[in-house]
């Protein structure tokens, strides 16, 4: 929910981006009402809160997705769209397989990895959010530019709120339904600005 904001002030720092007064509002709004939804109107419980390393983990990624914004807008054209998720994919499978086989090493490997539902898992992972969201996602950049594009990523919890409705039974409270309405008005008025 951070990414947007952090991908606004490094595209205004390095790629000279300018956002409107309003578009910066809807920047705002829209992260606001994000963590609204998250936190279920219960934005004061953010200050109780114990922070442990993965939350430093996630800091390093909100920061490694703005640079990765803001470098297809200004990289991507001169490649083409199939070649850069190749070689995207085999850097991650490099980078990420020694971890992998170092887990297994001193744990063990999984003895439900097999399972027909993580295979089915991973398949899904595999396909949908890393594959086809992030060519989407490149598409967006392209077109929009690194700061808007990344505004649409504050609809993460209000589809995932409604995911979890649909197949957890979760409830959907007033609170998360008011956060839900702003993201979406703080999405209009940052693409919609100009």
């Amino acid at each position: 929910m951070v990414i947007p904001v952090v991908t606004v002030l490094l595209s205004a720092v390095l790629l000279k981006e300018k956002l409107l007064h309003i578009q910066k509002a809807g920047v705002f709004l829209s992260l606001v009402a994000a963590v609204w939804v998250v936190m279920d109107g219960n934005v004061f419980q953010l200050v109780t809160m114990s922070w442990n390393a993965g939350d430093g983990i996630m800091i390093g990624a909100i920061g490694c997705w703005a640079i990765y914004s803001i470098t297809v807008k200004e990289y991507m054209h001169l490649f083409p769209q199939n070649a850069v998720l190749l070689v995207m994919s085999s850097i991650s499978i490099i980078v990420l397989l020694p971890f992998i086989v170092g887990e297994w090493i001193v744990t063990g490997v999984p003895s439900s990895l097999m399972t027909p539902m993580n295979l089915n898992s991973l398949a899904y992972l595999g396909i949908f959010p890393s594959f086809i969201a992030l060519i989407c996602y490149n598409r967006a950049v392209r077109i929009l530019g690194a700061s808007q594009a990344s505004v649409f990523l504050n609809f993460l919890p209000i589809v995932t709120m409604i995911g979890a409705y649909f197949w957890l039974g979760e409830t959907i409270t007033i609170m998360k339904i008011i956060g839900a309405v702003a993201v979406i008005c703080g999405v209009i008025l940052t693409t919609k600005g100009k």
